[in-house]
């Protein structure tokens, strides 16, 4: 599947699980990293398993995971797209869209 398709399924995957602040940064021209970061929003911890879980169910690829729930982010690599699921408290404390402010935005 085509980087951009995939970045716009796990969007949507995100927004039925009622994620807030989905958003896709598309790194590929400033970045060897990835093509897009996927950047959502939980309110608590018991819903951010909820987020990996749905995305990891429906997405069905190979994927590297770092981080718990409990540390409030979880980070899903699948190669061209970078999934960053936070809680409300630490997206703020990270602030991944500032550090990334060159990237194109894709939003819902």
């Amino acid at each position: 599947m085509e980087s951009e398709a995939l970045a716009k399924k796990i969007m949507t995957i995100l927004e039925e699980k009622k994620a807030t602040d989905i958003l896709a940064l598309d790194i590929s021209e400033i970045s060897t990293l990835a093509d897009y970061f996927i950047l959502a929003s939980a309110e608590n911890v018991r819903q951010l398993d909820a987020l990996e879980d749905a995305v990891e169910e429906d997405v069905r690829l190979e994927v590297n995971k770092e981080g718990e729930s409990s540390s409030g982010w979880i980070l899903m690599d699948y190669r061209d797209i970078v999934v960053h699921l936070f809680t409300k408290e630490q997206r703020v404390f990270y602030d991944l869209e500032k550090i990334w402010s060159d990237a194109k935005r894709m939003e819902m």
